[in-house]
């Protein structure tokens, strides 16, 4: 009987699998053009496009100057801080799930974005920080180095780290956080109460380019240091032992990769606030998609992350004109279902 070639299980696999990655580029590029374009004052794309060729290579036609402001000044940094908010959580997700070997996990679970949180709170409703000469921003990035550094010191185990220790440092040191920044709260006046929900909320409204430079080296840091690594990540999916069989220098991996999901969610929430879901959710879609390999897993997590926020921008911005819906909410109503219908499907593979 002639031979028949087994059919992969996932929806992009094989040759699919270049075409792939091309579509969902272009749907980056075309996602953040019509973000750019779509607000309050209605930019037509040819117009967005001008404003972007005169600014980046002195090309185009010359835009009048409240177009320039809304284009340029405005909407590009935010539509940009959106895009790579998502590729950056994503790419924490990836991290975290390779770390403990559980698809499900969170880059929020080692209490990263408690301690940003926490700092952050703490700029806006006591100043205490302001004598440091830390704003909102850098008190929230100091927030999740010290409670990283906290869950690091507590997972260690004779000189290892283990999964296990990891997530239960930091769901402790994320409900302490959060208990300490709900009493901040409590004392906090209403003008300052509201700037706070706002921020724990995440939102994206207010980036200027400034704020593009630090979260922008970090993911692309972070995007080439673990595609380096995406074999040994591999390895270390089949388990610590056949890992170091194979050669790979399991704690420095572990290591790596939680410096890495750490660095990238602190980057993220102090400049962008607490954004959940997207860690949780895009990678596990990703793997659905296209498999375990992380070889490409991460460059389609890192797309697929980034067009998901900046729609989802788009939406708290067009829901309730001219109010804005912080950015979290959306999220967690699009990414709770989202992913209930993912663990139904993935029974189904299952059984």
């Amino acid at each position: 009987m002639p031979r028949t070639a087994s059919r992969s299980p996932h929806l992009i696999s094989g040759r699919r699998y270049p075409p792939a990655v091309a579509v969902l580029a272009g749907a980056l590029l075309l996602s953040i053009a019509v973000a750019i374009s779509v607000g309050t004052v209605h930019v037509p794309v040819g117009q967005v496009l001008d404003v972007l060729l005169t600014n980046l290579t002195g090309g185009g036609r010359e835009p009048d100057p409240l177009t320039q402001q809304i284009v340029w000044d405005f909407r590009t940094p935010r539509v940009l801080l959106a895009a790579l908010a998502g590729a950056g959580l994503s790419l924490a997700g990836v991290c975290l799930q390779a770390l403990v070997r559980n698809p499900l996990a969170d880059p929020y679970v080692f209490g990263v974005s408690a301690g940003a949180s926490l700092g952050a709170v703490l700029a806006m409703t006591t100043g205490v920080t302001a004598v440091a000469g830390l704003g909102v921003t850098g008190a929230a990035f100091a927030g999740s180095l010290l409670s990283l550094l906290v869950v690091f010191a507590l997972a260690q185990h004779s000189g290892r780290l283990l999964g296990s220790s990891l997530i239960l440092a930091g769901v402790a040191i994320a409900y302490l956080g959060n208990a300490v920044t709900g009493y901040l709260q409590l004392q906090a006046n209403p003008s300052e109460l509201r700037a706070v929900m706002f921020w724990l909320l995440g939102s994206v409204a207010g980036a200027s380019w400034p704020d593009l430079a630090i979260p922008a080296v970090a993911a692309a840091v972070c995007t080439v240091v673990l595609l380096t690594r995406a074999r040994p990540m591999n390895a270390l999916a089949t388990g610590d032992d056949t890992a170091a069989g194979l050669g790979v220098g399991v704690q420095r991996l572990r290591v790596l990769l939680l410096v890495a999901s750490s660095l990238l969610t602190a980057v993220i929430v102090s400049v962008a606030g607490g954004i959940g879901f997207v860690g949780l959710v895009v990678p596990h879609a990703v793997r659905l998609l296209v498999g375990p390999d992380h070889r490409k897993v991460i460059p389609v997590s890192l797309l697929l992350g980034a067009v998901f926020l900046v729609l989802v921008d788009l939406l708290t911005r067009t829901l309730d004109r001219p109010n804005e819906i912080p950015i979290g909410i959306v999220t967690a109503l699009l990414g709770a279902p989202f992913f209930l219908a993912l663990l139904r499907g993935r029974k189904r593979v299952l059984r």
